[in-house]
């Protein structure tokens, strides 16, 4: 049977470890098909601390996060694409940036997060997949946000040990560290990886 695999722990009884389709922790509703299977058998060491401090943080709007809107799209709408280059992380960034801050009100501080944890997902799509494009999905319910990235290459991310002097390499420890849940889903043609975060709803 398919598995799911979700890492972190998810405070409160939240997700971990690997799940049948039937038991897996409820997600919404997905516009393509794709068993989730990310990193299979594998349980994920996670810290209880949050303290890794962001290289971009996100604190105000700005006209650069309104154009790319205007100019890429919504993600909270449908898949946006975006060209596989270095300078779309950059433009990932602002999206996820003004959807959170104001589409849903949340936090500077979920912002700060998100936008870090968004920049190194579009960086392994671009260095490591060969794809010409990727996309970006955004989805928020109740208690919970999701970003998501799809791209068409199949290969499974891995999470490594890193060491606090270590200058690469600590693009899923990253996640590991500030997601609550995270984790790929294997689709007919390529993957989404995905990384959730608890939010407080106002």
């Amino acid at each position: 049977m398919p598995l799911a695999h979700a890492g972190g722990p998810g405070t409160g009884g939240g997700a971990r470890g690997a799940y049948s389709l039937g038991t897996a922790p409820a997600v919404p509703e997905r516009r393509h098909d794709g068993a989730m299977a990310g990193l299979e058998g594998m349980e994920q060491p996670r810290g209880d601390g949050r303290a890794i401090a962001s290289r971009w943080s996100p604190t105000v709007e700005d006209e650069h996060a309104v154009h790319a809107l205007e100019v890429h799209g919504d993600p909270t709408e449908g898949e946006v694409p975006l060209p596989s280059l270095p300078e779309s992380a950059a433009v990932a960034r602002r999206l996820v940036q003004i959807v959170i801050l104001r589409r849903w009100g949340l936090t500077p501080k979920l912002t700060e997060d998100a936008v870090l944890l968004v920049s190194e997902l579009v960086g392994n799509a671009v260095r490591h997949t060969g794809a010409r494009a990727f996309g970006l999905r955004m989805r928020h319910r109740r208690g919970w946000i999701r970003v998501e990235v799809r791209d068409p290459s199949r290969a499974l991310p891995c999470l490594m040990p890193v060491q606090e002097t270590d200058i690469s390499g600590r693009g899923l420890f990253l996640v590991d560290k500030l997601a609550d849940r995270w984790g790929v889903d294997l689709l007919s043609h390529g993957k989404t990886t995905w990384f959730e975060m608890r939010v407080a709803d106002r």
